[in-house]
């Protein structure tokens, strides 16, 4: 399996298992309803060990442009790389989001709240305050990144043997700083599943919120672009 694949299925896989638990959550009529956040913070966690333990040892797995940002920043991946590796996992988010629209569409259809709806693709804030919200998801996402560049081999990224660890830590994170803007802490997972929002014919579905779209996408890259620079000044 070439690393493009094992970036796009990885991803794939993420989104699939982790907007999936949302929609087990937020949506009408399924067995998980209502059973809330600590749900959804481990079904995110297992999402990402699932990925990271599948597709570890074909791509490195880093499921997240923030991290393939944080781990070429400091010096563990190929610059030349990161392109096809952006473009795998945004090509992925967007696969694994149709998935969970396909597997829920009985329960989208039985849905009335539009910003349910919406919650199953893509974060949201719950205070909308651009300079607060852009803070948390650089936290949350430097916390991501630093652990993993102690992880990360310099060959290529994250081992099946990774994988636990690195869901411990976006577990952590969900639990601890995730209730602010519901720790996107990764542009492809964001961006992509919002796209598709946008696009499929989702029954009595809102606008997919662009204007709030930058932060997911910006707050994660520089989150993981300082912790890059801070994981080479502790060298």
């Amino acid at each position: 399996m070439t690393p493009f694949l094992g970036e796009m299925i990885g991803t794939a896989m993420l989104l699939l298992l982790g907007d999936g638990v949302v929609a087990n959550v937020v949506l009408k009529k399924t067995k998980g309803a209502s059973s809330g956040w600590i749900v959804i913070t481990m079904g995110w966690g297992m999402a990402v060990f699932v990925s990271v333990f599948m597709m570890g040892p074909f791509s490195g797995a880093h499921i997240n442009p923030a991290v393939t940002v944080g781990l070429a920043v400091a010096g563990k991946f190929p610059w030349a790389d990161v392109p096809a590796y952006l473009l795998a996992q945004f090509l992925g988010a967007a696969l694994g989001a149709a998935l969970v629209w396909l597997h829920y569409r009985t329960h989208f259809a039985v849905t009335d709240d539009a910003d349910a709806k919406l919650a199953v693709f893509c974060t949201g804030p719950a205070i909308r305050n651009a300079s607060a919200n852009f803070a948390s998801e650089l936290i949350g996402t430097f916390v991501l990144v630093f652990a993993v560049l102690y992880l990360a081999t310099p060959e290529v990224g994250l081992g099946a043997l990774d994988a636990l660890p690195v869901g411990f830590v976006v577990l952590a994170i969900g639990l601890s700083l995730g209730g602010t803007t519901g720790y996107a802490i990764n542009p492809a997972r964001d961006l992509s599943p919002r796209l598709m929002h946008s696009l499929l014919p989702i029954p009595g579905k809102r606008d997919s919120d662009w204007g709030y779209a930058w932060i997911p996408v910006f707050g994660p890259l520089a989150g993981a672009a300082l912790a890059a620079l801070a994981y080479l000044m502790l060298q």
